[in-house]
């Protein structure tokens, strides 16, 4: 690719991403510094919750309308939204801190 498409390219994938200004916190930056704070894959329900505590709010199970998609259960907590199938976590995802933080959108309900 020539150097003017090459940042052709960058400016508009720049302009339509949108830029984060000096004060703005990447909610990959936090993530980063709290890996150690979220269940680890393959845990229980029991387990998070002895650990974690009681979630903030149970969300309605998606899937399991095809025997090929598996249900999935999810629980919010302040900082993080877990994710589960057969009862063991399958991922943790912080969740958005504030309107200055810059991130993913909270689990549709």
């Amino acid at each position: 690719m020539r150097r003017t498409s090459r940042t052709l390219v960058l400016a508009l994938l720049a302009t339509v991403s949108g830029i984060a200004c000096a004060g703005d916190t990447l909610l990959i930056q936090r993530v980063q510094e709290e890996t150690g704070n979220l269940p680890t894959r393959g845990l229980r329900m029991a387990q998070v919750e002895a650990r974690f505590g009681a979630p903030a709010e149970r969300l309605d199970r998606r899937g399991g309308q095809k025997q090929a998609w598996p249900v999935i259960d999810r629980w919010v907590y302040p900082a993080f939204t877990v994710y589960f199938e057969k009862g063991r976590v399958i991922d943790a995802v912080a969740n958005k801190a504030g309107a200055d933080e810059i991130g993913p959108k909270p689990a549709t309900r």
